[in-house]
């Protein structure tokens, strides 16, 4: 099983940047799929994450700005990121909670992607 991270890049102030993550690999779906960041010098933090209902949670420091969906048919997670700060700066991880039998499920971690929000 893969998670595979894409979308990071370089961004100006109050840009937009969407990631993408998508799971691949013998599976038979996923289960919580979500975004965690970690900015320079810092320690990794959540951003959001979405059940495979459709149910959405998120960091205070995104909500109103950040939009998390997912499309459970291709098992990928996205975030919409708008309004982007400085402080938005970090390496941006997607996880999964994917099942790789029906009833037993694991967590993946994709392998990062840089946003870099800056003037």
């Amino acid at each position: 099983v893969q998670l595979q991270a894409s979308g990071g890049g370089l961004v100006q102030p109050g840009g937009s940047l969407r990631l993408s993550c998508a799971a691949s690999g013998n599976i038979f779906g996923a289960n919580d799929m979500g975004w965690y960041r970690q900015p320079p010098g810092k320690q990794r933090e959540f951003v959001a994450t979405i059940s495979r209902v459709g149910r959405t949670n998120y960091a205070d420091s995104v909500k109103g700005r950040f939009t998390i969906s997912r499309d459970n048919a291709k098992n990928t997670v996205y975030v919409q990121m708008n309004s982007l700060v400085p402080e938005d700066t970090a390496v941006y991880y997607c996880y999964a909670d994917i099942r790789v039998t029906p009833w037993l499920s694991r967590e993946y971690w994709g392998q990062g992607t840089l946003v870099t929000v800056s003037s």
